[in-house]
């Protein structure tokens, strides 16, 4: 805040005689090509654009025709005020004095018997920020622009001088309604920095003396404590004796001027006393200040304005009329924009909490009016996902970003962008900004927390592939392994900026075997395996006791809520690489048999004797023809007269009787002669040892 007593210790040490205080050197505030200063209220040009005048005000106050349909070109504030001249607003009472506290003041409604010429009927205002450098000269090269405000008034009469005085308040002023002595009470106080501009209201069109005041109440009289205080509360800033804006001085800060002639065109409905519908010679005042020619008024913003009558040029004077209104309080205003780490807008939209962690920040623009000159600082809070469940946006708490704010300087919309703040947890979150404002300059705080703050993070989904192996002959084992990739870390504590990290995703991966096409069987499981993070879990294995088809189906559980679930993989596979065949051996045996045949022949011993008698074969299973033979495998032939070898030759027809393991057979072979037939009996025993491999 400006510091009325430093600041003025420090200019009554530099003080002049009062009129010839000095300014800045700047541009001639009669001469910036914004506003004319002429003597008139009509715009002198018939082309769009700069300058303006007093009709385009009146115009764009009104919105009717104010002989022109113009508004003013880039005016930062206009204000114009009307009243009647019966009906009009007074100060009463002995304390309504310039150098008297606005809360000390009082009013009443009606002329109260004011002479014609010390009624107003009109008031009006226009201020603008115009470039530092302009055609007929600079403004001050400690600002940035050429802060200017033109002002004026016209009377009922033109009957004698008369003075005026216009009043800028940083602070709201209004008219209020406790009842004070014989009037009304004001609503509102002055603030240090509130400027005043006295001027004569002269019938010769000459303007002999301006001088401009700042209200500070570290002035206690006239020269206390400083030379330059003119009176309790009013530091005198410069005067001047040639203040006449058709004549004053090239880098002039401020300057007046009225009507010379009779007839002059006013550009709203205005009747004096003696019936002219124009203004007469003297009935219309206008002036200006350079505000950047005086330091630190540049930057201050005027919430409300006064013109007023006086007595005199005196800063005791008796107030008289005056017309109150508001002109252009500084304000600020902040909009701001969410943004994901890249500078993308993510208002109302999403953004995906990633690994776990996903980077947002915010940008805010803030836009101050009524003044050039400010500073103040911007801080920011983000919301989510608890402190939005009894609120609809980031109105109050949540995180704080960033460890000092951020600053704010002209020129106005000022953009600035918080810190990037980590989130790790999906949910809703809300962004609020916070602009300080400046009460130097009496600039106030805005904030936005609006819902188009908010943004939403949103979880993962991840990837599961599984592949199954095995499988093949009974018996066998087959598994089945899953990869799990795309997980998000668990959130963070806290989970705006965490000071300890989310863990690795958890969760648990259940595998399934199913048997048969139709995945209708379960023949294992579902068995479980404990999830840490991304990673290939497994195998899960399983040995089949049946020939078929098995079929692996896993799915993962999820960790919300950062990370979904996985579900089930198909059944029937679709992809082939989770379906395995069990199939079993085969094998063949053989059993080799061998059916034994024999064939005998009787001889005689001479070779010619004719034999009779029996010739018997029979099998014996033994290697010596020695136990029983094998029933049914006797063969005999009798013999008569037999000398061939066919009719001594007996064979056997076994065709029943088989070897099917190793085994040793023998055949005994016994002629048996007839009696009488002069022939020997024989006999004869042959085995057969016989290894069978299958």
């Amino acid at each position: 805040m400006r510091k009325g007593i430093k600041r003025f210790a420090a200019v009554a040490a530099f003080l002049l005689p009062l009129a010839a205080l000095t300014v800045i050197p700047g541009a001639a505030v009669n001469n910036t090509g914004a506003f004319e200063l002429d003597g008139n209220a009509v715009t002198d040009h018939t082309t769009a654009g700069a300058p303006d005048d007093w009709d385009r005000v009146c115009h764009q106050v009104l919105g009717t025709d104010c002989s022109t349909t113009s508004n003013t070109t880039g005016a930062a504030a206009v204000e114009w005020l009307s009243q009647g001249a019966g009906t009009g607003t007074t100060f009463t009472g002995g304390g309504s004095k310039d150098p008297i506290d606005v809360s000390s003041w009082a009013w009443n409604q009606a002329s109260g018997g004011l002479p014609g010429k010390d009624i107003l009927l009109n008031g009006f205002a226009a201020r603008y920020n115009l470039p530092a450098t302009l055609p007929t000269g600079t403004c001050p090269s400690t600002t940035s622009t050429c802060s200017v405000v033109f002002f004026g008034m016209d009377r009922f009469d033109n009957s004698g001088d008369a003075q005026n005085g216009f009043w800028f308040f940083q602070n709201p002023i209004s008219l209020g309604s406790s009842k004070s002595g014989g009037g009304t009470t004001f609503n509102g106080v002055h603030k240090n920095g509130d400027v005043l501009v006295v001027s004569d209201f002269s019938i010769g069109g000459t303007i002999s003396t301006i001088s401009v005041y700042e209200w500070n109440s570290a002035c206690t009289a006239a020269g206390n404590p400083m030379a330059s205080c003119a009176d309790s509360n009013l530091q005198l800033l410069q005067s001047s004796t040639a203040a006449n804006c058709l004549t004053s001085a090239a880098n002039a800060p401020f300057c007046g001027i009225v009507n010379a002639a009779n007839g002059t065109t006013s550009p709203w409905p205005f009747t004096d006393k003696s019936g002219n519908t124009s203004f007469q010679q003297g009935e219309f005042y206008e002036g200006g200040i350079n505000l950047s020619a005086f330091p630190g008024l540049a930057g201050e913003c005027f919430a409300s304005t006064l013109a007023e009558s006086r007595s005199s040029t005196s800063t005791s004077a008796v107030l008289k009329s005056f017309l109150l209104g508001n002109f252009a309080a500084c304000g600020s205003s902040t909009k701001t924009t969410p943004l994901d780490s890249g500078g993308k807008n993510i208002s109302n939209g999403s953004v995906s909490i990633g690994t776990g962690s996903v980077s947002v920040k915010d940008q805010a623009v803030v836009t101050v009016t009524g003044t050039t000159t400010f500073g103040g600082s911007v801080t920011f809070h983000l919301c989510g996902p608890a402190d939005l469940t009894s609120q609809p946006s980031c109105i109050a708490g949540g995180t704080l970003i960033g460890l000092a704010p951020s600053s704010v300087s002209p020129p106005s919309p000022v953009t600035v962008t918080s810190d990037l703040a980590s989130v790790t947890s999906v949910g809703r979150y809300c962004w609020r900004a916070e602009y300080s404002g400046d009460a130097s300059v009496g600039v106030p705080g805005s904030s936005d927390s609006s819902s188009t703050e908010c943004f939403t993070v949103t979880p993962v989904t991840p990837t599961l592939v599984t592949s199954a192996s095995g499988g093949g002959n009974l018996p066998t084992t087959i598994s089945d392994t899953a990869t799990l990739t795309g997980t998000a870390n668990e959130p963070g504590t806290p989970v705006i900026n965490p000071t300890t990290p989310g863990a690795a995703a958890k969760g648990t991966i259940t595998f399934t075997v199913f048997f048969g096409p139709t995945c209708t069987s379960t023949a294992f499981g579902p068995t479980t395996v404990s999830v840490n993070g991304d990673g290939t879990y497994g195998p899960v294995s399983f040995t089949p006791t049946a020939v078929g088809t098995y079929t692996f189906v896993a799915s993962y559980s999820g960790d919300l809520p950062n990370t979904n679930g996985v579900p089930a993989t198909a059944c029937p596979d679709t992809t082939g690489t989770e379906t395995v065949l069990v199939t079993d051996t085969s094998s063949v045996s053989s059993a080799q048999t061998w059916v034994p045949n024999d064939t005998a022949t009787a001889s005689s011993g001479s070779g010619a004797t004719a034999l009779n008698g029996t010739l018997t074969i029979a099998l014996h299973e033994s290697s010596d023809c020695s136990g029983a033979a094998v029933l049914g495998q006797t063969y005999s032939k009798t013999l008569t007269n037999a000398s061939t070898v066919a009719d001594r030759t007996l064979a056997t027809s076994n065709s029943t009787y088989s070897v099917s393991v190793t085994k040793t057979v023998s055949w005994l072979v016994t002629f048996t002669p007839t009696a009488g037939s002069n022939v020997s009996g024989s006999f004869h025993c042959e085995s057969t040892a016989l290894t069978i491999t299958n």
